[in-house]
This record gives C-alpha cells, sequence and structure tokens, in this order.
C-alpha cells in the first residue's frame, strides 16, 4: 500500500486518543515517516525551556485520534546534548501511550544500540524498520518477524521514501494500544542477570510500589541511572538496598574487566545486539572482506563438521584433570577426617552422642568436603570456558542438536556441570530465562551422573570388571546416563513441556584472556556456595540416617551378642560376630524395618532387603550407599570404595543382574537431598520436588526391571 489516507470527516466519532513518542537516533528517516501519512496535520513549535524544535502530527484512523511527538534524534538514552537531554526527559517524564522506535535497516546493529535501552522503558513499544527497500537493494534481508518474537515487540517493515508499510505501522500501533503490556526481552550475560534477580527479590520481597517493572527498576539501578536512583534514595528500603547494588556493580565490573559499570553494560548492550543482527539479518551478497581474528577462530571451534568433536576433547581433558588431579587431595581430606574422628571419638564417653557426632556428623560433612577439590577443578575449568568466550559458541553449536531433544542450546552448560555436582547445576540453570526450558533442564540434570555417584560406579566396576574393563564401564555408565537424559527430555517435551520453542539468542562475546581476579572470585564464590548449602543440609540428613540406622536399640540383641564375643577363640571370629551384631541391630532399626518392608517392591528388580536400605540411604548422599553396604554386608571397619574386601563381598553376595539394575537405579534415581532441595528452589516451588520424585522413581524401576531381565537373559 503507497502512503495511506486518513481524514478526519470519514470518523467523526473519536472514541481513544493514542500519543505516540517518535524515538530513533539522527538520519534514520523520522521526519520523512511522519510526513508520508496523508492528510496529516503538522504542528512546528519548541520544546519547553529550549530551542529545540518540536514537532507534531495530529492525524485519525478509524476510531483514534493520533498524536505523533517527533523527537530529537539521539544516539543513545543519556542527556549529555540538549537534544538528547529532551529525548531522555521526555520519554522518563512526559505523558504518552507507545514508544516507536525507527531504525536505520541498513545499519541495524549500529541502531539497536539506542532499542536495547528503549527496552527498560516502562511504555509499550513498537519497531519501524526504515529504509527496507535500500536495506533491500543492498542484499541486506531483515527477518522482522523472527526480530519480533525475539524481542518480544511487533516490528514492521516500513520506507518512508517509497510509503510503504505505513498502514501497516499505523494498524500495529492500534493492536498494541488496546492489548496488554507484554515485557520485552532483553538478556544479559550471566552475571547481569544473577544480580538483576537478586534485586528484583530483594523489590518483590518488601512489595516495592512502582510504576515501571521490577526488572527495568533494577537493570536501571545498576546502570547507576540518576532519577531511579532519587526515586528510591528516601524509601526505607534504600538502607538494605545500596549495599546490594555495590556488591552487584564490584561483581558485574569484575566479570567485565573494568571499574566502570557504563562500560560494562555498554559491552552488554553491544553483545546482545550482535546476537540479534546474528539471528536476523542475512546478506544475499556476501561482502569479501579479511576476517578479524575471532572470526578465524570461530571458523575452527564453531565448525558443523569438527566443532563439536573438538568441544568434547576439551570437556574429556578437563573430567580426566578433575578425576585425576582432584584425587590428590581427596586422600588427604579423607586422611584428615579420620583423624578428626579417632581424636574426638575418646573424648566423648557417652556411646550414642559419639556415634552421633563420628559417625553422622562428621562422616556426613567430611563426605561433601571429600569431593571439594574435584567440583573446585571442575569450577576452574568451566569458568576458564566461560571468561574467554567459548562456552557461547559451544552453546550456539549445540543448540541445533539440542533443539532435536527439545532442550535448549544454553541447556548444555547447567548438564555439563551436573557431571561435578548437581547443586551448582541446579543453580546454573537460571542461564535459561524461559520458564518452560528452565524447568525441562532442571528434570534432565539428575541424570547426569555427579561424583558422588562415582564410587559406587568403581566399587561395581571392580566388583564384576577386570580393571582393564573397569574404565571403559565406567565411561559407558556416564554416556548412557546423559544419552538417557536427552531422550527423557524428548519425551517431557512431548507431554509435559509442551509449546513453542525459544528462539536462541546469547551474547557473543569476542575472545579474551581470562584475568586470575576473575577466575579466582568466580570459583571462590562457587565453591563457598556449594560447601554452605551442600554441606548444610549434607549434615542434617547425616544426623537423620544415623538415627533411622541406629534406633531402635535392640539391648537384648546386644547382650546375647557380647556374651558369644567374649567366648570367642580369635580376632577373626570376634570381628564376624561383631559384624553380624551390627547386621541385626541395623536389620531391626527403623531404616531396616523401612528395607524389609519395601523388599516385596522390589524383588522383581533383583534387590534384597539390603540393597533396599543402601539406595533408602542415598538419598541423603549417594556417597553413604557404599558405606551402607558395607555394614549390611558385614564387611566391618573403615569402608571405602576402594576396599577389596568389600568388592569382594559385593561380588560373593550380590547376583550380577542385580548388580546392574542397582548401578541402572543409581544412575536414575533422585537426586541427594541437598540437591533435591535446590531443585525445589530454582524451580520455583516444592510441588516440582514431588514431580521429580515420580518421574526419576517411575524411570528408575522401569529401567530397572529391564535392565534386570537382559542381564539374566545373557548374564
Amino acid at each position: 500500500m503507497n502512503g495511506v489516507t486518513l481524514d478526519k470527516k470519514a470518523c467523526p466519532i473519536i472514541a481513544n486518543h493514542i500519543k505516540v513518542a517518535l524515538v530513533g537516533q539522527p538520519n534514520v528517516g523520522k521526519s520523512m515517516l511522519i510526513n508520508s501519512v496523508s492528510n496529516a496535520h503538522l504542528h512546528v513549535g519548541n520544546f519547553s525551556g529550549v530551542t529545540v524544535d518540536k514537532t507534531e502530527v495530529l492525524f485519525d484512523y478509524k476510531d483514534f485520534h493520533f498524536t505523533v511527538v517527533d523527537l530529537p534524534g539521539t544516539y543513545a538514552f543519556t542527556d549529555y546534548t540538549i537534544e538528547e537531554r529532551v529525548t531522555h526527559d521526555y520519554l522518563c517524564a512526559e505523558d504518552y501511550d507507545i514508544i516507536v522506535n525507527v531504525i536505520d535497516s541498513t545499519n541495524l546493529e549500529k541502531n539497536l544500540q539506542l532499542t536495547s535501552e528503549l527496552l527498560t522503558m516502562s511504555k509499550k513499544m513498537i519497531i519501524a524498520l526504515n529504509m527496507s527497500d535500500e536495506a533491500e537493494k543492498e542484499g541486506i534481508d531483515v527477518n522482522a518477524a523472527y526480530m519480533s518474537e525475539l524481542l518480544n515487540i511487533p516490528c514492521v517493515k516500513v520506507s518512508a521514501a517509497a510509503k510503504t508499510g505505513v498502514a501497516e505501522l499505523i494498524e500495529a500501533i492500534t493492536n498494541k494500544y488496546t492489548s496488554e503490556k507484554n515485557e520485552p526481552k532483553l538478556i544479559f550475560s550471566e552475571a547481569v542477570e544473577e544480580e538483576i534477580s537478586t534485586i528484583v527479590s530483594y523489590l518483590e520481597k518488601h512489595k516495592f510500589q512502582a510504576t515501571n517493572s521490577y526488572r527495568n527498576i533494577a537493570i536501571n539501578l545498576l546502570k547507576n541511572n540518576k532519577k531511579t536512583y532519587a526515586k528510591l534514595h528516601d524509601e526505607p528500603i534504600w538502607t538494605e538496598l545500596q549495599p546490594i547494588l555495590i556488591e552487584a556493580a564490584r561483581h558485574i565490573e569484575l566479570h567485565h574487566d573494568t571499574d566502570d559499570i557504563k562500560e560494562a553494560f555498554a559491552e552488554e548492550y553491544a553483545a546482545f545486539n550482535r546476537g540479534i543482527v546474528t539471528e536476523v539479518v542475512h546478506y544475499k551478497e556476501q561482502k569479501k572482506e579479511q576476517k578479524t581474528f575471532t572470526e578465524k577462530i570461530d571458523s575452527i571451534l564453531i565448525h558443523p563438521l569438527y566443532g563439536i568433536p573438538i568441544f568434547l576433547f576439551f570437556m574429556w581433558g578437563l573430567f580426566q584433570l578433575t578425576f585425576t588431579i582432584g584425587n590428590i587431595p581427596m586422600e588427604w581430606i579423607a586422611e584428615f577426617f579420620t583423624w578428626f574422628g579417632n581424636t574426638i571419638s575418646p573424648t566423648i564417653p557417652n556411646e550414642d552422642i559419639r556415634s552421633l557426632i563420628v559417625d553422622g556428623i562428621i562422616g556426613g560433612v567430611g563426605a561433601v568436603v571429600l569431593f571439594t577439590p574435584n567440583i573446585i577443578i571442575l569450577f576452574i575449568g568451566i569458568a576458564l570456558l566461560e571468561t574467554t568466550g567459548y562456552m557461547s559458541r559451544v552453546a550456539f553449536l549445540l543448540d541445533g542438536f539440542f533443539h532435536k531433544f527439545g532442550l535448549h542450546g544454553q541447556s548444555f552448560i547447567p548438564l555439563v556441570t551436573g557431571f561435578g555436582c548437581s547443586i551448582p547445576a541446579y543453580m546454573a540453570a537460571r542461564i535459561l530465562k524461559n520458564d518452560r526450558d528452565r524447568l525441562l533442564t532442571l528434570f534432565i540434570i539428575g541424570f547426569m551422573s555427579c561424583g558422588a555417584r562415582l564410587p559406587v560406579y568403581v566399587l561395581f566396576a571392580g566388583a564384576f570388571f577386570g580393571q582393564g574393563m573397569a574404565g571403559n564401564v565406567l565411561f559407558v555408565i556416564y554416556i548412557s546416563g546423559a544419552i538417557l537424559g536427552l531422550i527423557l527430555a524428548k519425551v517431557l517435551k512431548l507431554t509435559a513441556f509442551k509449546g513453542v520453542d525459544e528462539p536462541f539468542v546469547m551474547e557473543m562475546p569476542k575472545y579474551r584472556l581470562p584475568t586470575f581476579k576473575l577466575i579466582w572470585h568466580t570459583v571462590l564464590t562457587q565453591t563457598i556456595m556449594y560447601l554452605k548449602k551442600a554441606g548444610t543440609f549434607i549434615a542434617g540428613a547425616a544426623i537423620l540416617i544415623w538415627f533411622l540406622s541406629n534406633y531402635p536399640h535392640s539391648a537384648e540383641l546386644e547382650k546375647v551378642y557380647t556374651a558369644k564375643i567374649e567366648k570367642a577363640v580369635d580376632a577373626k571370629q570376634k570381628t564376624l560376630l561383631t559384624n553380624k551384631l551390627a547386621e541385626e541391630q541395623l536389620g531391626q532399626s527403623y531404616l531396616g524395618r523401612v528395607g524389609k518392608l519395601t523388599e516385596p517392591l522390589f524383588a522383581p528388580l533383583g534387590f534384597d532387603w539390603k540393597m533396599n536400605v543402601a539406595l533408602q540411604a542415598g538419598l541423603a548422599a549417594k556417597e553413604v550407599v557404599v558405606s551402607t553396604l558395607g555394614v549390611l554386608y558385614s564387611i566391618g571397619g573403615d569402608v571405602t570404595e576402594n576396599s577389596q574386601s568389600l568388592v569382594n563381598n559385593i561380588r560373593e553376595h550380590i547376583p550380577f543382574a542385580s548388580a546392574v539394575a542397582f548401578i541402572v537405579v543409581v544412575m536414575t534415581y533422585l537426586p541427594c537431598l541437598a540437591a533435591t532441595t535446590v531443585f525445589a528452589k530454582e524451580a520455583g516451588s516444592w510441588k516440582y520436588a514431588v514431580y521429580l520424585f515420580i518421574f526419576t522413581s517411575i524411570v528408575a524401576y522401569v529401567l530397572a526391571f529391564v535392565a534386570y531381565r537382559i542381564a539374566l537373559a545373557f548374564g
């Protein structure tokens, strides 16, 4: 449609008045665009207090009366020049209904610098992709529909010179005016999003009254917006909020290796804009230009053919370092907690209290701290991949593959983290902004075998396979868990998490050398968080397991075995009787009773009540499974996954088919209590933890049953 004729006589009754703020960078054709509206009335004056021209366009369309205010061109949402100050003050203080941001389609990335800042305004917004005819001549194709989906605001192609798309733009304005406001999608890096989330949670907690969204307020506070600061400065919440803002700014500046928060946000906006341009702009005729350093590296690392193998090699190397170098300090930590327990034990006369402190608390916390070196190495590796800019590219590389299974490209980051520990993996899922994608990823993380399950795998691999095969078996277990997670993601996507796939846009920063300060800050923060959350929950869970496995305590049974032990002729017989007493006491405990009660349910999987109890104890912490098996099968003494006596006893008492089913359950059933608690917090409700328990239990039972039958047939 060439032009649009709008006549007041055709619309004698005007029901609504729409006031539009026309915003854009200089020379994008704003004035020409409003002049292309036929029969429009222009009023030119000055903005109050300044000599800057104020152009208003008045016209009628259907049942609407339009007033369009053509604001002075500005490159950014600042107030350095008079023109910029006029535009800034008008958008912040004046009364209007909709922002129409006019963009030069031939130079999209540069124009988006202003657009990305306008997205934080509280008003409704539309983008007019002007000069679309010139872009077409230059071989530039802008996908307006996809851009609308990515930004969650209407984007309309127009040409002020050719007078095309004007009617569509006005129709889009009326539709936007009559519809509910929806939040635009403005996505920052993980560090910034984390701080935005913290501030939003604080504002929600204190029920702060505001006309703008909490997210936009948080962004403006982080950017040191003077007007936003002034509004909150005299509020009661300011005293507590100010230290949060200072720490947040320090965190963001550290991630950008700068001491200027404005510079950090400039990089954030630029990265977001590059992502949008990459997704929506296509060139019909590619210009031959010399490749940049980043482009040269990207031609190798995100190559469609060998990009994924390179990534797998990097991850293989990271896991090799995690489990080889990490094992060295693990031995020291294990020796420390053994020494600490042995030192504390003689000082506590009461046997029950001694057992609670040494076996329950020290043993439980020690089980978590034991794997801290592995976690630190994994955190360092992932931090290096992220800060160099490589992680973003792998997410882009895997996006197409992951989408086949219903997952988002960014899902791979928390999934990879899940191989170290599920707790930080659940936290890492925050980078997924779509609730459905984040929940789906949260439900799948547990199928990535965490480091705490490794002792169980090592124990059973050593018991039923030779040393030469054990390593391959471990590799198969880990890969099988990952493949199973992808398959189940597809199942959940087709059932519980139906919906249109979220468009994939994320920061694609230039490659940079990470600083020691940034790596140290990142790893230290995550490690403290891991120890604080996991250690607290594990200590509580360990106390609970200790109580359930020690009570009720049969004095009569102890009296009978004490008499037998006194009559024993040698140390070996005394050890066997002591272990037998421990086994029977455990069998009569609350935990033992539950195990025997559920034994018929797990009989189809080849489990006896002892294996049931070990799995139930593993709900507190997967490390507990091995020590529980040691007690139940009367090994005696200190039990570790490398204990040859435990390996022999497992091989002797547990059939191969039952062992296979047991490993399948350990791979797939509910994560530990600490991880489940964090899962519920990240998912937003404990009801999701109930769903996770039901889902993983069904999957574990069904797959274990199938594995048991297959192992019986071919064993």
